[in-house]
């Protein structure tokens, strides 16, 4: 097993950050079926369990490769915490999917890896947000085969909670503070995530994409998961004639893992999901 943490990405202009990520195979020289996994809202690759994930995924012959988006928070030096809480701020879903452009370049571009991975067999799998981010990419990107939800979002746009008190208040003061429940602190959002949204509204509906795409869509979600409701992935189900819903029994939202994550194996519903996952991929 080949394990590489914590590489950059380079940005390609001053507008861009860096992107960190890691990659897991098999070093044996065989053209591998690639899978890119992609976090959630105030996620980051090393949370938990997924560094668990990337080795079942590797062990079962596949290229792993899971990153940190570039406006998470985190830093090169400091991929796990969030010390870069401007670039929190100035994040939204536009750059979120071109980080995950960025990262479909660069592995189809490979040298470093082009003996290791098949570019004709590339797979998202996104968590919570991360879900509507693949979702939407798989849509509008030829070069992804296959994709899947784990416990996936449905609607960008209801997450704003427009017209209510909260939102009003955050268009009059122009930013909003939410609490990371594991460092404290109070991360920022400015009004630019609204905008960004609004001025690409048609990109970023996610039902819209899901109607439209045209590819295998796995949707994965929890039976007990308090953060993103079941009927979420019910309703994507509903919307792609190209998708299979597997609900989870006895999963929360992060089916079962947590932060930190000392053991040294899954928790049982996530290597259900796992499994599920690899079976669903491995069908190419």
């Amino acid at each position: 097993m080949r394990i590489n943490t914590n590489q950059v990405l380079a940005p390609l202009n001053a507008s861009q950050k860096p992107i960190v990520y890691d990659t897991y195979y098999k070093n044996n020289d065989k053209a591998k079926a690639i899978v890119i996994f992609c976090h959630g809202y105030k996620g980051f690759k090393d949370w938990g369990p997924w560094h668990l994930v990337a080795n079942a995924f590797a062990k079962a012959g596949f290229f792993f490769l899971k990153f940190n988006f570039s406006h998470n928070g985190g830093t090169v030096k400091q991929p796990i915490d969030f010390p870069d809480l401007e670039a929190f701020a100035q994040n939204n879903y536009s750059l979120e999917l071109e980080d995950v452009d960025r990262v479909l370049d660069f592995i189809c571009t490979s040298t470093t890896y082009k003996n290791q991975i098949d570019i004709s067999k590339i797979n998202l799998i996104g968590h919570s947000r991360g879900g509507g981010i693949v979702l939407i990419k798989a849509q509008e990107d030829p070069r992804v085969a296959k994709v899947v939800t784990w416990a996936g979002v449905s609607d960008y746009r209801a997450r704003f909670q427009e017209n209510t008190p909260g939102f009003l208040e955050f268009k009059k003061q122009g930013v909003y503070y939410v609490q990371n429940g594991r460092t404290k602190q109070q991360m920022p959002h400015y009004w630019q995530f609204y905008t960004n949204f609004i001025e690409n509204k048609k990109r970023l509906t996610i039902k819209r994409a899901a109607q439209e795409l045209e590819k295998p869509l796995l949707l994965i979600h929890g039976d007990l998961d308090t953060t993103v409701p079941l009927q979420e992935a019910q309703n994507l189900h509903q919307w792609s004639s190209f998708s299979e819903l597997f609900i989870a029994p006895e999963a929360n939202h992060v089916f079962n893992g947590k932060h930190p994550y000392p053991q040294s194996s899954m928790p049982k519903a996530l290597t259900n999901v796992v499994a599920k996952t690899i079976l669903f991929l491995s069908d190419l």
